[in-house]
């Protein structure tokens, strides 16, 4: 069997790009005309060759499979990624109709970060202490908590 191993290796070689994978095919051949035990030796090139050629095909089978089931699996995330952007996007829209409903400072202060503009900026703009920027952020964001969690039920 050692005999035909160089042939089969290059015949594989041609098939598999990847050393690696064209060395494993032809132990996998060999392996098999091992194990036949009433393999005749005059027919154990065509053996050979016939096994190294479908575990050949075996292995494109198997990327395949691979490549079909990564593709679909990242359709799935990408849907369920869609849908998620999709429902956040609608839930902060909502969000902001609701911090709209909020009274005085806490209102300004929810709308000035929902801008992106920070607490402590937004006291120095309206020439108010940090704390006192800080303190409306915190009743505004616990009053929304609220709202939402009784809108959700």
């Amino acid at each position: 069997m050692i005999q035909h191993r160089e042939r089969l290796i290059r015949l594989v070689r041609r098939r598999l790009p990847d050393l690696h994978d064209a060395e494993d095919c032809v132990q996998e051949a060999l392996l098999r005309a091992a194990a036949h035990r009433d393999l005749d030796p005059d027919r154990l090139g065509a053996f050979l060759t016939t096994v190294a050629m479908r575990l050949c095909i075996d292995h494109y089978r198997e990327r395949d499979r691979w490549s079909r089931l990564l593709q679909r699996t990242a359709a799935e995330q990408e849907a369920e990624m869609l849908e998620e952007a999709v429902c956040d996007r609608e839930f902060g829209r909502w969000l902001l109709r609701q911090a709209h409903q909020l009274s005085g400072r806490e209102r300004q202060v929810i709308l000035a970060r929902a801008d992106g503009i920070s607490v402590a900026e937004f006291a120095r703009i309206n020439q108010i202490s940090v704390k006192a920027a800080e303190g409306a952020f915190t009743r505004g964001r616990a009053r929304l908590r609220h709202m939402c969690s009784k809108t959700l039920g």
